[in-house]
């Protein structure tokens, strides 16, 4: 009777080591995968790791053949302060230290007395630190690993007094280290495709010289970490008859061929405008036509204006809005304006709809503002709030040097901002306007 309730209270010990062992393996995927930092990712992974599997956690990436170390977790002291974490170290292939034999691909290493150890070179001095400072005896070493590919070690200490490393603990670590592996594989290569996404996009919008008659600003601000990238653009450009074109839109999507159909949709404006010399209304229906036949893009929406600059009298503004959020009139001392005529649906509809222009006068010292919705959009906000929001800065700035109204602008009204930003500000010379 005894021995059945030995066995009984061992097999419930077992049931309750593999259940908390399965729970920390899933709150583990859970911390890797919602996060694309990481840095982040792996600090939570240390953190998920104390106590259950060992007094101590330490995660170190290989970077241009350097060790990195991005988390230190204790038992009793939690996270170490980031000095603790050290300098970069350089990695030599002939060292000896169990943490370099792991980064070279040598799996799962055991060291039952880490102090019996000796380990030349700076790697091991530094570990042999990192030992006394967490004091630690044993170690358990497993690699994070992806395709083949070693990218860093996740090692896991214990006291003296703890028990050894069993089968089951390999086990567990080594699962963690894969998918530690896989989770960081992901998060550069999703880094790598967005970088790359920015500066295709970056590359593809234009500079603003060759309107040296018109004081120009533009900026363009990319949506916080953990978005993707989109398909903000502007554009400003001569026509013939010495009036100028501006313009901005959103082309529907938020990857890299979204940034590809923006790049196309720029330079078909371009042309259209250049070549007919039409009114906006004129262009944009024709922009929508040629869209529709030559482009795979579905939906985008869309502000082309036109400014009359003679040398004498007043400039004059003439735009159309396919679906995009209204351009701003700001004055200084005259408050801010949204210009909300000449609407209509966004292009990709129906090329056939029905488009039309509106004017305004642009009073000495005003800005005329065109940006994307990033700029006014909040999660949850009715729209009317942001382009309150936006009225009254730009209102509020208005006397300030071109240069300074975008950026102060943007420090205001991007905080949190979940979507790509593209603004494009015009600056009417005359009295009021503060010199750049």
């Amino acid at each position: 009777m005894a021995h059945d309730d030995e066995l009984l209270a061992r097999t419930r010990r077992d049931l309750a080591r593999a259940e908390e062992r399965l729970r920390l393996l899933s709150d583990a995927s859970v911390a890797l995968a919602s996060i694309l930092d990481a840095d982040e990712a792996l600090r939570r992974l240390a953190r998920l790791t104390v106590p259950s599997v060992g007094d101590a956690c330490v995660i170190d990436l290989v970077e241009e053949r350097q060790v990195r170390r991005v988390a230190v977790v204790h038992r009793d002291s939690g996270g170490l302060p980031p000095e603790g974490l050290g300098a970069p170290t350089p990695w030599l292939d002939d060292s000896a230290a169990p943490l370099a034999r792991v980064l070279r691909g040598a799996g799962p290493v055991v060291v039952p007395d880490v102090f019996a150890l000796e380990q030349p070179g700076t790697l091991g001095r530094n570990q042999d630190d990192l030992y006394r400072r967490l004091d630690a005896r044993s170690a358990l070493i497993v690699p994070l690993q992806a395709r083949r590919t070693v990218l860093g070690a996740l090692s896991v200490f214990r006291a003296a007094r703890a028990a050894e490393f069993d089968r089951e603990d390999i086990a567990l670590a080594s699962d963690l280290g894969h998918r530690a592996g896989l989770a960081l594989e992901n998060a550069r290569l999703y880094a790598f495709q967005r970088h790359t996404a920015e500066q295709l996009q970056r590359s593809l919008l234009p500079d603003l010289y060759g309107l040296g008659h018109l004081e120009l600003a533009a900026r363009y601000v990319p949506a916080r970490e953990g978005a993707e990238v989109g398909g903000d653009w502007y554009d400003a450009f001569p026509l013939t008859d010495g009036s100028a074109v501006l313009a901005i839109g959103d082309v529907v999507g938020h990857d890299l061929t979204a940034a590809v159909r923006m790049g196309q949709l720029r330079n078909m404006l371009r042309a259209l405008a250049y070549d007919s010399g039409d009114s906006p209304a004129g262009v944009m229906r024709r922009l929508d036509g040629v869209m529709q036949g030559l482009s795979t893009t579905e939906l985008v929406t869309s502000v082309i204006v036109r400014v009359y600059a003679p040398p004498a009298g007043p400039w004059i503004a003439q735009w159309t809005n396919a679906g995009h959020p209204p351009p701003v009139l700001a004055v200084p001392g005259a408050g801010g304006r949204l210009l909300e005529e000449g609407l209509a649906p966004v292009l990709g509809v129906d090329p056939a709809l029905e488009r039309g222009d509106a004017l305004v006068v642009l009073p000495a010292g005003a800005t005329l503002l065109l940006y994307t919705d990033g700029l006014i959009e909040r999660p949850g906000e009715d729209i009317g709030r942001g382009l309150t929001r936006l009225r009254q800065q730009a209102a509020a700035l208005a006397d300030l040097p071109l240069p300074r109204f975008c950026e102060e602008l943007l420090a205001r009204l991007t905080d949190g901002h979940y979507d790509d930003v593209a603004i494009l500000a015009l600056r009417v010379p005359g009295p009021g306007t503060t010199a750049s």
